[in-house]
């Protein structure tokens, strides 16, 4: 990774393009380990996790992760999904973060010098080039490691650096043995400790999402 210890950087972290790239690799993301290992890249400013939230459920597997992620270290940004009927009558879901994201990075690159944008959102690459203009880095975090790829080319090429969503799994990725630990306990014990995977499972596969 290439990264100065004077920057200061700011996370961008496009929660369900995220989630569905590491499912396509096979492995879990440690949202803790995520944080810890860019606050050794240098100052670490902000650390922002979009997401969308279905609302009107009894139980939303959602919250659990958003809370955790709250107090842990990362500025969350949600809104509510909505919901229309597709051209064969269906019924979806759909909470895209475009602008929010958009936003977001636009405001804080004047404070910081080097952007790390978790998304393979081809959407963005105009964003990219206009930050750049700006005099800031840009690091895209993604995988071309799947087929198709789950990273545009278009923002792959834009940016300052592409890294490689699995080179990364040594650092941010989940113990594999933590799920068969939870596998192994009685049901009513594993319901906090798995609220996050309950979470990723229903939200991001009852959500529409560009890649």
């Amino acid at each position: 990774m290439v990264f100065y210890p004077h920057e200061r950087l700011a996370l961008f972290i496009d929660g369900a393009n995220l989630y569905a790239a590491a499912r396509t690799l096979g492995f879990d993301i440690d949202y803790k380990r995520l944080l810890d290992e860019f606050l050794k890249k240098g100052t670490l400013v902000r650390a922002f996790y979009y997401t969308a939230l279905v609302e009107d459920q009894e139980y939303s597997p959602i919250r659990p992760l958003v809370d955790w992620l709250d107090y842990n270290g990362y500025t969350m940004v949600t809104k509510p999904t909505k919901e229309y009927t597709d051209a064969t009558g269906r019924r979806k879901l759909k909470g895209n973060m475009d602008i929010e994201i958009a936003v977001d990075v636009t405001e804080m690159a004047q404070y910081v010098d080097h952007i790390v944008l978790f998304s393979g959102d081809g959407d963005f690459r105009r964003l990219v080039e206009a930050v750049q203009r700006k005099g800031r880095r840009v690091t895209v975090v993604s995988t071309v490691r799947t087929s198709p790829p789950m990273v545009a080319d278009e923002l792959r090429r834009q940016a300052d650096h592409f890294l490689e969503l699995e080179t990364l799994i040594p650092y941010i990725g989940r113990d594999p043995s933590h799920r068969q630990q939870q596998n192994n306990r009685r049901p009513e014990m594993q319901r906090e400790e798995t609220e996050e995977d309950e979470f990723e499972e229903v939200d991001e596969d009852t959500l529409e999402h560009q890649a």
